[in-house]
């Protein structure tokens, strides 16, 4: 008879939290029970996580039923190697955004919050410019360079080109994301992805394949759905920023530069950036790696595999943003054990998540990939790489939350260590060794990847214990 009093309420009470943590409201989390405050804000950053990730599963699904399903898929997933250098430099800048942030609403400034995070849009449009024009002009070359053969290349150059003249509004959405969590209020970052998604899946569906009046746009008609729902989702975000309702309120003289401010953003930025430049640039030589020991098959499969981890993964780091916020707000407040106990409690959630995330990759994996492609031997390929790289699934749950953690405190010089030690020095020869000395081929590429990750989270719990991060001044 208790157990039926409770139960009720427990329900009451979780819904009431799920109402609102999607409503999106400016909140304090610098007090109350820490539970809630990493459930309201984990779980619309899961939601917009898995938004994003939906972005690469919508172009898979279209792009693997074309006739030339391997040249297709394999294009896709190498310029998403491409774009992760972007999207690198994208968190990074987001990352020093949502740490400043962070900081300056702890302190009870949303004056300095808000000129910050337009300081760091500056900054943003500086770096992507260039990177975007070398990119579309030697896009089939560098399809080429990464392990794609001349005839899957050319076949992709103008999707490639096309998903690099989007760069500034891929680093305009990450950034303001980052703005917006910073500031507590990540239910309006999840909208902006619902938004985008929409509009990408719907305008996949009609240009990929064609519909009506629209022609059937086959490779390119992925590229050009996906760069219109991001550019929807853009315009929501600046919509939120300039309507005067949130905590955030923008004046067009933030976006005046200011030369302290930018400096004491790229202090924070530059080692954000470093840290996933040195992780993308190990997963496009990993891609090159597959690519030239597996053919375009292997290649594709691969990529495959990337896109249906990502899919999981993307969720989990959206959950794991949480101690970035939480630890920023609450150094802010000098409220230095509660953030730590902060990181605790993202962390058991995560591991949560991932155990469940890894039982279904291990189970699932055959069923899905038939889903996302027809081509028998992309299919085998891929489902091997799922199963392997799910068994470090765990591993990465902690990791990321750790890493998070160290972002958020404004430290983000240490993940960049993490990752050179972790990626460079042990998985990329790991990886080769496997690969070609062993002859395991692909393989071998696969095994690599959980092995390293799991010794890099190793590393940052040792890392994370002693403690420096909370001296950090940002």
């Amino acid at each position: 008879m208790t157990q039926d009093v409770k139960s009720p309420g427990a329900a009451s009470r979780f819904f009431m939290l799920l109402k609102q943590s999607l409503k999106g409201e400016n909140l304090d989390f610098t007090q109350g029970s820490i539970r809630r405050a990493v459930l309201l804000l984990a779980i619309p950053m899961m939601l917009e996580m898995a938004m994003e990730s939906v972005f690469a599963l919508v172009d898979l699904y279209f792009v693997g039923h074309l006739e030339n399903s391997s040249f297709a898929v394999q294009t896709v997933g190498l310029t998403e190697s491409v774009l992760s250098i972007l999207y690198s430099i994208a968190i990074g800048m987001s990352m020093a955004a949502t740490a400043v942030v962070a900081r300056r609403v702890g302190e009870k400034d949303p004056e300095a919050a808000s000129k910050a995070g337009m300081q760091a849009l500056i900054i943003a449009l500086v770096i992507t410019l260039p990177i975007a024009a070398i990119s579309i002009i030697y896009a089939t070359d560098i399809l080429v360079a990464l392990g794609s053969s001349r005839q899957s290349a050319k076949f992709g150059t103008t999707f490639m080109q096309i998903s690099m003249a989007s760069s500034f509004i891929i680093m305009m959405l990450f950034l303001f994301n980052g703005i917006f969590r910073g500031a507590g209020n990540a239910a309006i970052a999840m909208r902006s992805l619902w938004i985008a998604n929409l509009f990408n899946i719907v305008l996949c569906a009609v240009l990929v394949t064609g519909w009506g009046p629209f022609p059937a746009l086959g490779l390119t008609g992925a590229a050009v759905a996906t760069t219109i729902g991001r550019s929807m989702g853009v315009l929501y975000q600046l919509y939120n920023l300039f309507n005067g309702k949130g905590m955030l309120k923008i004046a067009l003289s933030y976006f005046i530069p200011d030369m302290e401010q930018i400096k004491a953003l790229i202090k924070v930025a530059a080692p954000g950036i470093l840290q996933f430049v040195i992780a993308s640039c190990s997963w496009i030589f990993l891609a090159e790696l597959v690519a030239t020991t597996g053919g375009d098959e292997g290649s594709a499969g691969y990529q495959s595999a990337l896109r249906i981890m990502m899919f999981f993964m993307l969720p989990a780091w959206g959950l794991s943003g949480a101690a970035a916020t939480l630890v920023g707000q609450n150094l802010g407040a000098k409220l230095t054990d509660r953030a730590e106990r902060s990181v605790f409690v993202t962390a058991k959630f995560n591991v949560g998540y991932m155990a469940i995330i890894m039982v279904i990759c291990l189970l699932a994996a055959d069923p899905m990939m038939w889903f996302f492609t027809n081509n028998a031997d992309v299919h085998d390929i891929a489902v091997k790489a799922i199963r392997i790289l799910s068994a470090g699934y765990i591993f990465y749950g902690i990791g990321m939350v750790l890493l998070n953690a160290f972002n958020g405190a404004g430290d983000t010089k240490t993940p960049i260590w993490v990752n050179f030690f972790g990626f460079w020095l042990f998985q990329i020869p790991m990886a080769y060794l496997l690969a070609k000395y062993f002859s395991w081929g692909p393989t071998g590429v696969f095994w690599a990847i959980p092995i390293a990750e799991a010794c890099m989270t190793v590393a940052t719990i040792i890392l994370f214990k002693r403690g420096q991060w909370k001296k950090i001044q940002v």
